[in-house]
């Protein structure tokens, strides 16, 4: 299939199009400006606060006359541009795919041959995120604002997150735990190459970094091939030592210490203390740098009463070791022995995230920013996803869908479907479903191992549960022909073998609303399954809401990553600061509603996967589950990421 660079067929339409948009975009820019000045946000209300009446009242009037007159000037422009604009969304593609190619050890091209089939399984990283990036005016009305600089913040924390070596850590106290980290921790135990489960040496006394030893961490050692199956980006093991090692650390760690070391208050900066961090503390979700990323790899709380032993400044190992590998033979030690996978509150998008699914990347010029951020981390990306006009849809669109994506694995084929029963507010955006189909590796036999993704939007009216249920209808039967249509298994083609299928998105609506029953019950959920979801009605305990109390949004107890993550990790923290279902009972406020109210908040972003239609005698897992806080302040969702083990046939003999 052949994937669109461009967003018409060829350069006279671009060219029109162009034209077209230059005469649109200031009566569109004027209106935009003048609506949102009279919705302030709370976080602008709070600016306003100590200046005096005088000033506000003064910038109104006299801004106001002139956008006012300056929009009246630009509508006869509009209205030409309109006209020419509008018959060409006719010739428009759905979609804008963008490629930058890398050539490093993290290129599609190279990932592709490190998985073949065999060996222990493989596993994948997915993360969606509703980013509410509107033109400014509509994103007031969710309380954020400055579309534009957002979209570029978003780009750098995504990234900066997600690029991060992968962090496990291994508890070796038995009585602490409790562990948050910045990206997912699964407690494992290192494996060596004869198979034999070994403790890693060193240990780490309550620190609140582990210092990132630049491409030795990254890459690995400079010997040796990587394990089958393992990821080239290793992920940093770590070991935690607690008061019931005697002797400091164990006598293999001498022999190891030339290995890499990472040592706790370097530089002379007093203990749980990260050197050179000149940010305050909690704001570790803003990375702006490479090199503050890399100093906020981990955060190790340490109960006060754990008993570890060490000086400040003691010298701890670390051995990279291929992700993969470890997770599937060694034993692992987990924080929730009650579930079968790991699940947190992270403060970080998780590190060597493979696929990004996003929602309501509405602004055409805060999609621009978006892409060229996460092109530092992510090679194919599809943006602009949707319909303008009354092209393939019942009513005018004057947005698109919103969706976007981004994906490290080279993406095959693509299609896009606009629900054609959107009504009233969400009419007027082209709402729909993303269904791609993605490489993430070949068989000795020179068979594709191929992985399907599809993201959506769903209707977001709270009394509309007929129209979402219909919607969801459709997401299934198009699934379903675009995995047909896209099956491959001729004798020149040889069958492609199916490693997951995952579904991702704001489905608008929760699994605890009494309002909700209707989609709770739909048939989307025999067939996919929802970690987070024990039946209809009932979530799992530590499932939380998604969707933030966007009065609340900028309160120094959440505005940053840390903070955020801290009052979700507490049941009156989310209680205060998450969105809960309307409440029946008469003349009850906010929060007196909030306490009547059972429950974890509304979740209404979602991550399902299917363990059936797949490669046969292949199994899908999730390994891992996060809810992250690390875009506090920037949008009124909680992105949430998984892990999906994909075990081959061959491990399972």
């Amino acid at each position: 299939m052949v994937l669109y660079t461009a967003p018409f067929p060829n350069s006279c339409l671009s060219a029109l199009h162009a034209v077209s948009w230059a005469l649109l975009f200031p009566c569109y820019w004027l209106v935009d400006r003048l609506v949102a000045s009279f919705i302030p946000t709370t976080c602008k209300k709070r600016q306003r606060a100590d200046d005096p009446c005088y000033l506000q009242l003064l910038c109104t009037v006299l801004f106001t006359p002139v956008y006012l007159a300056l929009l009246v000037a630009s509508l006869p422009f509009a209205f030409v541009g309109f006209l020419l604009w509008s018959p060409l969304q006719s010739a428009r593609r759905p979609y804008i795919y963008s490629r930058l190619e890398d050539k490093g050890p993290a290129g599609g091209a190279t990932l592709l041959s490190e998985w073949k089939g065999t060996g222990p399984g493989k596993s994948f990283c997915f993360a969606t995120a509703n980013l509410c990036l509107l033109p400014d005016s509509l994103a007031r009305l969710n309380n954020v604002f400055n579309t534009q600089a957002r979209a570029k913040e978003i780009g750098q924390r995504i990234r900066n997150g997600a690029s991060r070596p992968q962090i496990k850590i291994y508890i070796d106290s038995p009585t602490n735990t409790s562990i948050s980290a910045a990206s997912f921790s699964s407690l494992v135990s290192p494996q060596g190459s004869d198979g034999v489960a070994r403790a890693v040496p060193g240990s780490i006394k309550r620190t609140a970094s582990v210092e990132y030893k630049g491409d030795e961490a990254a890459n690995g050692p400079a010997s040796g091939e990587p394990a089958e199956g393992s990821n080239l980006e290793d992920a940093c093991i770590v070991r935690i030592g607690g008061g019931g090692e005697e002797g400091g650390r164990p006598p293999e760690a001498e022999d190891a210490a030339t290995g890499g070391q990472a040592r706790n208050g370097a530089g002379g900066a007093p203990q749980g203390q990260m050197p050179n961090h000149s940010q305050r503390d909690g704001d570790s979700g803003s990375l702006g740098s490479p090199s503050a990323s890399r100093e906020s790899l981990v955060k190790v709380r340490a109960a006060a009463d754990s008993g570890g032993s060490g000086e400040p400044g003691a010298t701890n190992s670390k051995l990279p070791y291929k992700a993969s590998g470890v997770k599937k033979a060694a034993a692992r030690k987990r924080r929730h022995p009650d579930e079968a996978f790991d699940h947190e509150v992270s403060a970080f998008f998780p590190a060597n995230l493979d696929f990004l699914c996003l929602q309501e990347v509405f602004d055409k010029r805060a999609a621009a920013k978006l892409k060229d951020q996460l092109h530092g981390y992510f090679e194919y990306i599809l943006y602009d996803v949707g319909v303008y006009g009354c092209q393939g849809c019942c009513s005018f669109k004057c947005l698109n869908s919103g969706l976007f994506f981004a994906s490290r694995y080279p993406i095959m084929d693509v299609a896009y479907h606009c629900y054609p029963n959107g009504r009233r507010s969400d009419g007027l955006a082209s709402k729909g479903a993303l269904f791609l189909k993605v490489q993430v590796g070949s068989t000795p036999q020179d068979q594709r191992i191929v992985g399907y993704i599809s993201c959506t939007h769903l209707h977001a009216l709270p009394e509309d549960s007929a129209i979402r249920c219909e919607q969801l209808d459709l997401l299934q039967d198009w699934l379903a022909d675009f995995r047909k249509s896209t099956s491959s298994s001729s004798t020149a083609n040889p069958e492609e073998l199916v490693a997951f299928d995952v579904i991702c998105g704001d489905f608008n609506f929760d699994n605890c609303s009494s309002d909700d029953k209707l989609e709770q019950q739909h048939s989307l959920f025999t067939h996919y399954k929802d970690p987070c979801r024990l039946g209809p009605g009932e979530e799992k305990s530590w499932a939380i809401g998604t969707l933030l109390d966007t009065d609340n949004l900028y309160d120094e107890e959440v505005c940053t990553p840390d903070n955020l993550q801290k009052v979700l990790e507490s049941e009156e923290g989310r209680r205060e600061y998450l969105a809960f279902p309307t409440s029946k009972s008469p003349g009850v406020g906010q929060k007196g509603r909030k306490d009547l109210l059972k429950g974890n908040g509304r979740r209404i972003d979602y991550m399902l996967y299917a363990e059936e239609g797949l490669c046969p005698d292949w199994k899908a897992e999730v390994e891992e589950f996060s809810f992250i806080t690390q875009l506090s302040g920037l949008t009124d969702h909680l992105p949430v990421a998984m892990r999906l083990m994909v075990s081959a046939g061959e491990e399972e003999a």
